[in-house]
């Protein structure tokens, strides 16, 4: 397809098409919609819409969670003896992770 064949079914000038051919983030988003109608590819639009597909996005999120001190199943717990009657139940865990147990 042409330059001027891509302008007249685009509805751009030729600078406009340049513009949109090197990525220039000034091109409005109606001409990227045509650009991709006159090619067909007018359904690609919605994966560039779609954020669980903005690989970008995502890891940018993960980095302002809240990170984690000390991972689940430490091995830091500590254990007391059971008495006799107890030995069926195993020996006690005592997790201090949430404060004060009563």
């Amino acid at each position: 397809m042409s330059v001027a064949d891509s302008c007249s079914r685009i509805g751009v000038s030729d600078k406009t098409l340049a513009k949109l051919e090197r990525g220039d983030g000034g091109v409005r988003l109606e001409t990227f919609a045509m650009a991709l109608l006159a090619l067909g590819m007018l359904d690609r639009l919605a994966e560039i819409a779609d954020p669980s597909l903005d690989s970008t996005g995502i890891g940018l999120d993960r980095e302002k969670l809240p990170k984690r001190i000390r991972e689940r199943g430490h091995k830091d717990k500590k254990t007391v003896p059971v008495n006799q009657s107890d030995a069926s139940q195993g020996p006690t865990v005592l997790d201090d992770d949430e404060g004060t147990a009563f």
